[in-house]
């Protein structure tokens, strides 16, 4: 891998509203709370951290043409993030709205992505995309494309390493027929659940999801043990206790940025792992849907994620 990697990302970049219930949560009732708006997407959000992480990005995705879709753009250039998207004027951007309780966790998310599924397969092929994949010296995507995206994605990916994050139990079963060609899925206990159709845990859930044609993997379940394995073995690092919790959502995606990004820099698995559980304690304990990552508190939250052990 070059010494200033760069990497081209596909997949999701809409808007994000965040709604958190300020008092009890009372299931089937109205709820005082407050609602925010934000720029996200799981592979936007991830990227983010990529670049505050010191690697130079891409980004493919598809938005409508309203004033979401300007918000959007304005995002993704605030972010330092070269912006390769196409615009559909007669359609609506994306969106993602998830409720939250009042310790930050997550009570239902609703994502209207239609425009995805519509989109993606043909915009794969244009001639602008195909470039832009030969430019790149890897490939992250989610699972927002459709299969036949990703199974063009893989075919032109032409064996440059490619990340891939599961997004959602629904989601994820589109990676199955392309798990064997896949560098590294990250995913949550539930979607790694969903790819082998069982709740299995540590050793055998990895067993099950090399069955399925996964060679290396991340797999998060809140505040337990990340469960991580490749071609050296199997292991888990424990997440450090956050000093304060602002909002859980975004911490699989910062994870997932920071981890790439120290893997695009050359660390195993195992060291790239540590720096994306500090990132994901930084998400967690910020307020602001992009928590910064400077030099010294990055530092700070690495220095308490401790040391992976294996797992026999």
């Amino acid at each position: 891998m070059p010494t200033s990697p760069n990497i081209l990302a596909l997949g999701g970049a809409h808007i994000d509203r965040r709604g958190q219930v300020s008092g009890t949560y009372v299931p089937a009732a109205s709820n005082p709370g407050m609602m925010r708006e934000d720029v996200g997407g799981v592979v936007f959000n991830a990227l983010r951290s990529v670049v505050k992480r010191g690697v130079s990005a891409s980004l493919i995705s598809v938005r409508g043409g309203d004033a979401a879709a300007d918000t959007v753009a304005s995002a993704i250039d605030n972010a330092g993030i070269t912006d390769l998207s196409v615009v559909f004027l007669d359609r609506t951007t994306p969106s993602y709205t998830a409720l939250i309780d009042p310790e930050g966790e997550l009570i239902v998310g609703l994502a209207d992505m239609a425009l995805y599924d519509l989109a993606f397969p043909k915009q794969i092929r244009r001639s602008k995309v195909r470039e832009a994949i030969a430019a790149a010296d890897a490939i992250l995507c989610d699972a927002n494309l459709p299969t036949a995206a990703l199974e063009r994605l893989m075919a032109l990916a032409d064996g440059r390493p490619v990340f891939a994050i599961a997004v959602s139990p629904a989601k994820v079963v589109r990676l199955t027929p392309l798990l064997d060609q896949l560098s590294l899925l990250f995913m949550n206990s539930r979607e790694a659940a969903a790819l082998v159709d069982a709740e299995p845990s540590g050793e055998l859930l990895v067993r099950r999801l090399r069955q399925a044609g996964l060679n290396a993997g991340v797999v998060t379940s809140g505040s337990a043990p990340v469960l991580g394995f490749d071609d050296s073995g199997i292991f888990e690092i424990d997440p450090p206790a956050p000093r304060k919790v602002a909002d859980v959502t975004g911490a699989g995606d910062a994870l997932t940025g920071a981890t790439v990004a120290a893997l695009l820099r050359g660390l195993p698995l195992r060291a790239a792992l540590r720096e994306g559980l500090a990132a994901a304690m930084l998400a967690i304990e910020s307020p602001q849907a992009v928590p910064s990552f400077t030099n010294a508190n990055f530092g700070q939250a690495l220095a308490l994620v401790p040391e992976a052990r294996e797992v026999a």
